[in-house]
């Protein structure tokens, strides 16, 4: 098994050496690629030293099964076509190809399966914000089809990358020593405040983020559901946070999706509020599962049910993902 990273050097393409470190996954050997920057750098993977090569159009992807790529939308239809010719399969994690119609958008708790039928070589990882909704909405889909969603975002500055996580450090240290804030990464000042913006926005009103909830969520979940989010980037440096409103077909009562969230593939039930337990992103960052808590009923519709989930954008909602799409085709023999 040969697996290539490409973007090793970005805070996704970090995380998956880390991913597939912990996770064992059964590769014989892994190649790095990157940019200009990047090339020549070296990384440990398993004890072994491996230099980044620098991505070009040439051979350099013939006998790579897998490449997991996480270098922007542009480099991914730039290199599509060359990182899959000799068969290997693209799992990308940008948002190049997540809407086309030959491409599989794949949450593996929701919809594994589609991850075989790929013309084209390619699979897509959905958004962050999307791939923990849907792996929270795909236990409530089980016990009433959801029609309808309200979703508000709490976007830590990870989603951005390193050097937005790096900004935040260093524009609160600034703000404390009372110097002038240093803004590159984000339109305004991220420390001390909140920014209603992530993505540009689209003749609707709504961010292109905003938006890809609404159409991925269709896509992987295969459904008619609505869904309405706002998306906001809040100064906390790792794991999303997102408060959840849905409306099923019957009525579900917060008994009954206690024991949904409970038992739901990837979640993990974090619900007690008398003694203040709930999920929070502080203390969930590096953490595999999406967390849910704050279950209760929704106070303006009798069919309405109210949650909040917390995950860690850069695993689940990024690296760890892939690599479980990854595990699948490994599983199944669909390689």
């Amino acid at each position: 098994m040969k697996v290539a990273i490409v973007g090793a050097s970005g805070a996704v393409g970090q995380e998956f050496l880390r991913v597939l470190d912990e996770r064992n996954f059964p590769l014989d050997e892994l190649v790095l690629f990157g940019s200009k920057r990047s090339a020549g750098t070296k990384y440990t993977f398993r004890g072994k030293q491996i230099e980044v090569k620098l991505l070009q159009h040439n051979d350099d992807f013939k006998g790579v099964d897998i490449a997991f790529t996480s270098a922007g939308a542009g480099t991914s239809k730039e290199y599509a076509e060359t990182i899959t010719k000799h068969g290997a399969v693209m799992i990308d994690n940008s948002s190049a190809f997540r809407m086309d119609n030959d491409v599989p958008l794949v949450v593996p708790e929701v919809n594994a399966a589609d991850a075989k039928d790929r013309p084209r070589g390619i699979i897509a990882n959905p958004n962050c914000t999307t791939i923990q909704m849907v792996v929270a909405l795909k236990a409530i889909e089980q016990l009433s089809h959801i029609k309808t969603v309200h979703v508000s975002t709490y976007q830590a500055a990870s989603g951005a990358g390193a050097a937005a996580m790096d900004e935040l450090y260093t524009q609160y240290r600034q703000v404390l020593a009372g110097e002038s804030v240093t803004v590159e990464k984000f339109a305004y000042q991220l420390a001390f405040n909140l920014i209603p913006q992530i993505d540009v926005f689209t003749e609707n009103g709504y961010t292109k983020e905003e938006m890809k909830m609404y159409h991925e969520t269709r896509k992987i979940m295969h459904t008619d559901i609505k869904v309405s989010a706002t998306c906001v980037r809040v100064p906390a440096l790792r794991s999303h946070s997102e408060s959840i409103w849905v409306e099923t077909e019957r009525p579900i009562s917060v008994e009954e999706a206690r024991e949904a969230f409970a038992k739901g593939d990837g979640l993990v039930l974090q619900d007690n509020p008398a003694e203040k337990e709930y999920p929070m992103p502080l203390f969930l960052a590096g953490k595999d599962p999406v967390y849910v808590g704050r279950i209760r009923k929704d106070l303006t519709n009798e069919n309405g049910l109210t949650f909040w989930i917390v995950g860690d954008q850069i695993k689940k909602g990024a690296a760890l993902n892939a690599v479980q799409i990854a595990e699948y085709l490994v599983k199944e023999n669909a390689i």
